[in-house]
Order: structure tokens, then C-alpha cells, then sequence
């Protein structure tokens, strides 16, 4: 079963290929609904012994930091590099 913890976002790597696809509008309205309701789903992160790296959800993790927040619930998962 899975766990959230609280992770620092600047403490976590968002490789580049994920970078591309951020929408800025898609942020904004999650950002709304995270204010109206709260965060719904726990993002997930894997850890290579040095860093957080994201695993799925950008678009939520950068709506947090829109909002301010420093941290935000996260799985730890161990995922494979692609």
C-alpha cells in the first residue's frame, strides 16, 4: 500500500522531457480546484539516492507551487528510467 509523504517541490527533479509538457492553463485550473476542494491525489516521485525525481504529476505539483505551498503529499514509487 502506498504512503504519501510530504516533499519539498524545489527539492524535486523534473526531467527535461516533462518540462515540454506543461500547460500553463491547465496549471491555472488546477490551482482553482486545489483551493476549492484540495489536493486530491498524491503525485509520485521515485528516489535515486541523491534526489526526488517526478514520476507523474506536473501539472499538480506546479499548481501547488502557484498556490505557494513549499511541500506537497507524494508516493514514493519505484518506477524504471524510461
Amino acid at each position: 500500500m502506498l504512503v504519501a509523504r510530504k516533499v519539498v517541490i524545489d527539492e524535486i527533479y523534473i526531467p527535461v522531457g516533462r518540462r515540454n509538457t506543461l500547460h500553463p492553463e491547465t496549471v491555472r485550473l488546477l490551482a482553482e480546484d486545489i483551493l476549492e476542494n484540495g489536493l486530491k491525489a498524491p503525485i509520485r516521485v521515485r528516489h535515486d539516492g541523491k534526489r526526488y525525481i517526478l514520476v507523474e504529476g506536473l501539472h499538480r505539483m506546479e499548481a501547488m507551487k502557484w498556490l505557494g505551498d513549499a511541500e506537497i503529499d507524494a508516493y514514493l514509487v519505484q518506477a524504471q528510467k524510461h
